[in-house]
Order: C-alpha cells, then structure tokens, then sequence
C-alpha cells in the first residue's frame, strides 16, 4: 500500500490536460508577452493544483484509501479544497481554447457569445445551483450502498471523483470570478456558510454514528489493526474540521470586497470577455490581454 498506483486512463487524462495547458499558456505567452496572456501565478496555480490530483489519485493516499475511510476522506478534501480552488485560480478555460487551432478558436468564440450559451453559464455559476450540485455531490455519494460501489468498481469511483472536484470547482469558480457582489455582502456569507453546511453535518454524522456505516471497511480496517469506527470517526472529523474552518473563512473575509462585474464561460468581464474572443478570431495580433481571463 506504499506504492504509487497507475490507472492509465486518470493517467491520461492528467497528461493530456497538462499537455493542452502547457500548450495554450506558451502561445499566449508568445502573442502576448511573458505575464500578459498568462501570469505566473496562473501558471504557479495551474501547476500546483494538477500536482494535487497527482497527488490525490495516484500517490499512496489513493492505495491506502482502499482500506482506510480516514485516507479517502483525505483524498476528496485535496480534490475539494486544494486542487479545485488552485485550478480555479488558474482560469484555465481560455488558455485550453488557445491550445487549439485557430480555427477551433475562432467556432469557439462565435458559440461563447450566443445569449443562450451565456446565460446557461449565469445559471451554472449561480448560488443556488451551486450549492444544491455540492450538497447533492456529497450526501448522494457517502450514501453507503454508492460508497461501497465507488470502493469495489474503479469506474464507478472515478465518476465520483469527477463530481466533486467538478462541484467544488464551480463552487470556487463562482466564489472568486463570480458575481456574488451583485447578491450582497450579507447574502454572499449566508451563501458560502451554508454550502459548508453540507460537509460539517455530515462529518458529524460519521463521528458521532455508533456503527460504522460502510460494511466494506469494517474488514478491510480491521486487516491494517484500526478498528473501523474509530477509522469512521476520524474520517469524520477531518470533513468536519478541516471544511468547517474554510468555509467560515472564506464566508468572514472572502467577501469584504463587493464584486460589480458579471461571470462569463472564459472567466472574465463583458468587455474584456469580447477583447478575448476577437483575439480568438485573430491570434496574430500582440494585445491580448483579456485571454488571462480565462
């Protein structure tokens, strides 16, 4: 169980998103300047959130996982609350599109600007979405006969994976370039405070229940020596804790600075997200300072 486990299509998947990134970020970096298309926080972010899924998916985390509850709920708090916001923080979406051809590019951009395909954005992004796909996200899957499943078929937990790193990184998408300032200040707290809801209440489910609830731990703890309700108990309080403490930070502090501009699919304003799309249909030109926003 201290080895690196390899499952080749995760594997790919990481390698061909790292590829198309490192890809888009050099010819934006080539048209716009060293810090312009693409700055080295962005690039710092980018890389330091695919190192988490690395991490989380590949590195021993993820072969104990398979015998401790504690470890796998180590493994989704990095997807959720290191990689998501670190990819977040990359505005990764544009720097995909310039990996592409230009003429991709150009289809891209023409299809960003239709109303309808702004609009289901808006509705993504927005906080009831988010917070009904985050808590729908974290309840269904610890539900135990789809837990146990996750556990026993690679497929069924990769599909769990993607969901919450997905729900949590329109949680964070919404929280940093979102339009939040337009709900206000007050209602933006209440907002991230009762999306946290959702882990604290179910950690303490797991810590305070008097059984374990997953049958396929309770051999496969006991096969290490833990026993398996303490394993649960202190898989419980890291969901419990650790999530808590983020989310009535961000909630405290996060939002002291009111937000006016809208959200849009590359990650940017109205404006900028239009300089973005033009530079899309013409990638020769030098300016293109709004393509950082994606």
């Amino acid at each position: 169980m201290n080895h690196w486990t390899l499952d080749p299509p995760v594997l790919a998947s990481l390698l061909v998103t790292g590829a198309l990134y490192a890809v888009g970020a050099a010819r934006l970096r080539r048209s716009a300047g060293r810090g312009r298309g693409v700055t080295d926080r962005q690039l710092l972010s980018f890389a330091g959130g695919w190192i988490a899924l690395v991490l989380s998916l590949h590195s021993p985390i993820a072969a104990v996982s398979e015998f401790l509850f504690s470890v796998h709920m180590t493994q989704h708090e990095i997807l959720m609350l290191v990689a998501a916001p670190l990819l977040v923080l990359a505005r990764p979406l544009g720097v995909f599109v310039w990996a592409l051809p230009a003429a991709w590019r150009g289809a891209i951009g023409r299809w960003t600007r239709r109303p309808a395909v702004a609009g289901a954005w808006r509705a993504l992004t927005g906080p009831l979405t988010v917070w009904v796909l985050h808590g729908a996200a974290l309840w269904v899957w610890h539900l135990p006969t789809l837990f146990q499943a996750a556990v026993e078929n690679d497929g069924i937990h990769a599909l769990m994976h993607v969901c919450f790193l997905f729900s949590a990184a329109l949680f964070w998408w919404a929280l940093v370039h979102g339009r939040y300032g337009k709900i206000g200040y007050g209602v933006g707290v209440l907002y991230v405070f009762t999306t946290g809801m959702h882990s604290t209440i179910l950690g303490a489910l797991l810590t305070l229940a008097p059984r374990p609830w997953y049958a396929i731990y309770r051999s496969r703890a006991a096969s290490l020596g833990v026993d398996p309700l303490e394993d649960q108990q202190l898989g419980g309080l890291l969901m419990w804790v650790p999530f808590g403490i983020v989310f009535v930070v961000i909630g405290g502090v996060g939002r002291s600075k009111p937000r006016v501009q809208d959200s849009r699919p590359d990650g940017g304003s109205a404006p900028r997200a239009d300089r973005f799309r033009s530079r899309m249909r013409s990638p020769g030109r030098k300016s293109c300072r709004a393509s950082d926003r994606g």
